[in-house]
């Protein structure tokens, strides 16, 4: 997915697509071990994917712990 489309989703979603494609890497590498892959560029797509998804969860804690005023 593009980084603007993510960043639409809520921080719950996020989180659940995360979930998701955890258990899908797992479920092809199970599948790699077994050469029953029949696309690996998945396997990348996937990682990047978690990778933005978990940087958009990043920057918005960082953004509210910045708002948040200090003592």
């Amino acid at each position: 997915m593009k980084p603007h489309e993510l960043r639409q989703l809520t921080d719950a979603e996020l989180e659940q697509r995360i979930l998701e494609n955890n258990d899908a890497l797992a479920t092809m590498q199970f599948q790699k071990a077994t050469s029953q892959v029949e696309n690996t560029a998945k396997f990348t797509s996937l990682r990047k994917d978690t990778a933005r998804m978990k940087t958009i969860l990043r920057e918005r804690a960082l953004s509210k712990s910045s708002s948040a005023p200090q003592q």
